[in-house]
């Protein structure tokens, strides 16, 4: 932490109010009424409250002074985060031609009486092109892909899987072409025949062909149960999905595949059998950010003079990692200007600036006079009553942003054909400004890395800084001249404290970004990775009894939401700033944290599985789960009962 700052004087109102009855008791004594109805009194305190905001002023002095030195030597507040989140656009019925959603088209949060809404824009064009099903084939396991259309005109039906179903066995649909980021539904025509399995919890796993092999799609809707019932079967393809040869037709592949049941759910007995399939893209998903997008804003005249600045008409700016791009009119038009993060390389032809994200200020290079009585440009100067313009920016941000999966519902851009918008995942990424006392924690940790990483707490502080919506970072050096760097995420959590492990894996661009920013900062000889850690999953049981005249089920929830939040990555631990970096599991500790409830009469019982969170392969029962040192805890499916108490 930084050191503290002295306060000139540290006297208040009262202090200054008993100083003064002291001067008359010792100067005036004949002046004996001193209660607060006493005139003179009511001067007293009038002119110890004007000492007193006097004394404030004077004791901000040196943070004044404090944070101005911060400002030269260029830390600055950081500029929010904007979160982003992929936003669903679905069609009012499905349509023979491509229905185009083109960038910025706007979806928001209902607006209420006390919030107002919160906005997201899309930042790149959506096309949903209109597909249908050319090929049904079936995959065993251990066999060969074998074509079944034939079968389905002539309806007399298919088995899906084998006799018995195995895991790996797969039923292939072929669409006309790729259809990459699309909602396909498939309308299926089932049999009563799939014995054996839960129709919430079936053992299938669906899945389109992509450039990097069979990647999972999201399941939106299942009616059939598993394909045992008719109905419509919604799954969203993952970008990237490709056409491909398969069985001997060319098509847009997706798959159904068979794989091992979720928890204690049972597996297929008898294969289901399908008679007939259509298929149709019904919507499509895009990113989208909460921020709003400027385009070719003038933001001003030239002086012609060195160190001149300008305000944005928005701000705080919300960078994406690419620089900013100004245009300056010159005798030949438009010149572009490019943005730097320092002019101390740079000569006096130089077209750059550097930009304030936080205040929303372009700056353009200042003049230093050297001893000899010289100035030195570190940056060109734009003509003289030249027009200045941004070519685009974003504003906006926050942590306002990280709304709850299906928040968004209003669609506030009119598009054709589309008939609803909804978000289903938690949007991701939104981070507060970084307020004045964050800059003056974080001002000497940055004079002392100058830019330069050599300790692990220098990756640390410089990973942080490059990209502030990570939520945790750790470095570990290795004694073969290595450093290792294990991120986290800032994931979002759902309104049951539940996430998704998918989110705490860090994205490939992510590692790419952070890798070349601390690559360029490293000491020449140091090795380093950037990884995500090793994430241990645990399943929590617990059996619960309510105190009398509490209802069990609001127990149950209450523990749920208790055990999701304690055993927490990001949110957990006994500080509540995550779960530390190889601290063990252990039974007592669950007991402390459902015991704490307000309606827990009892815990009766406490069981820990370890459970691998990619498999969902779970481990025998145990009192303890050790963790690596380097590792994290993941909570994955937590049960409990409760019981109403006596």
């Amino acid at each position: 932490m930084s050191l503290p700052l002295p306060h000139f004087d540290d006297r208040h109102f009262q202090d200054l109010v008993d100083d003064a009855k002291r001067m008359v008791q010792k100067r005036s004594p004949e002046w004996t009424d001193h209660n607060v109805s006493d005139p003179g009194v009511t001067l007293i305190e009038t002119f110890a409250f004007m000492v007193d905001q006097l004394i404030y002023r004077l004791n901000r002095v040196p943070d004044k002074l404090y944070l101005a030195f911060l400002d030269l030597v260029g830390v600055r507040p950081h500029a929010p985060g904007a979160a982003i989140v992929d936003t669903t656009f679905w069609l009012s019925a499905p349509q023979p031609e491509p229905v185009l959603v083109v960038a910025g088209a706007q979806a928001a949060t209902p607006r209420t009486e006390h919030e107002e809404s919160v906005v997201f824009e899309t930042t790149s064009d959506l096309r949903i092109p209109p597909r249908r099903l050319v090929a049904v084939a079936t995959a065993p396991a251990d066999g060969d892909i074998v074509q079944r259309a034939l079968e389905l005109r002539e309806e007399s039906g298919i088995a899906c899987f084998g006799q018995p179903p195995m895991v790996g066995d797969a039923l292939l649909f072929g669409l006309d072409d790729a259809a990459s980021r699309c909602a396909v539904a498939l309308r299926v025509d089932c049999d009563v025949q799939g014995a054996g399995v839960h129709p919430d919890f079936p053992p299938l796993r669906w899945e389109a062909w992509t450039g990097d092999g069979w990647q999972p799609c999201d399941l939106d809707v299942d009616q059939t149960g598993g394909l045992n019932r008719p109905g419509d079967v919604i799954v969203h393809v993952p970008a990237g999905h490709l056409a491909s040869t398969s069985g001997g037709i060319h098509g847009g592949w997706l798959r159904c595949v068979v794989t091992d049941p979720v928890g204690d759910y049972p597996a297929y007995r008898v294969s289901p059998q399908v008679r007939s399939v259509t298929a149709f893209t019904i919507g499509g998903t895009i990113s989208a950010v909460n921020a709003e997008l400027v385009r070719d804003e003038v933001i001003g005249l030239s002086e012609g003079v060195s160190g001149q600045s300008f305000a944005l008409a928005h701000s705080p700016l919300v960078r994406d990692g690419s620089p900013l791009v100004l245009d300056v009119a010159g005798g030949s038009g438009w010149q572009e200007w490019v943005e730097v993060a320092s002019f101390g390389e740079h000569g006096p032809d130089d077209r750059v600036f550097r930009v304030n994200s936080a205040a929303g200020m372009i700056e353009f290079a200042p003049a230093v006079r050297e001893p000899d009585g010289t100035l030195r440009r570190y940056g060109g100067i734009p003509p003289k009553a030249a027009p200045i313009r941004l070519q685009s920016y974003r504003f906006g941000g926050g942590t306002r942003g990280n709304v709850a999966s299906r928040a968004l519902r209003v669609l506030r851009t009119s598009i054709p054909l589309i008939e609803r918008v909804e978000n289903r995942r938690p949007a991701v990424g939104g981070v507060a400004p970084e307020t004045l006392e964050e800059v003056r924690v974080r001002g000497p940790l940055d004079l002392r890395t100058l830019d330069r990483a050599v300790t692990a707490e220098d990756f640390e502080v410089l990973a942080i800084r490059s990209t502030p919506s990570l939520a945790r970072v750790r470095c570990i050096t290795e004694p073969d001249c290595g450093a290792r760097l294990l991120v986290v995420p800032a994931a979002p959590h759902e309104a049951d404290n539940t996430m998704r492990f998918e989110d705490l894996v860090p994205s490939e661009s992510l590692l790419a970004t952070l890798t070349e920013y601390l690559d360029e900062r490293r000491v020449v000889g140091t090795r380093l990775v950037v990884e995500p850690p090793f994430y241990q999953g645990v399943t929590i049981v617990a059996r619960l009894t309510a105190r009398p005249r509490t209802d069990p089920s609001n127990l149950r929830e209450a523990a749920l939401r208790a055990l999701y939040r304690y055993f927490d990555p990001l949110w957990g631990g006994p500080d509540g700033s995550g779960w530390p970096f190889g601290r063990p599991v252990q039974a007592g500790e669950v007991y402390a944290v459902l015991q704490r409830l307000p309606a827990t009469e009892l815990v009766e019982e406490v069981r820990l599985f370890a459970v691998d969170p990619l498999t969902s392969e779970r481990g025998p029962q145990t009192d303890r789960i050790g963790l690596d040192a380097n590792a994290l805890i993941f909570s994955f499916g937590h049960q409990v009962r409760a019981t109403k108490g006596r």
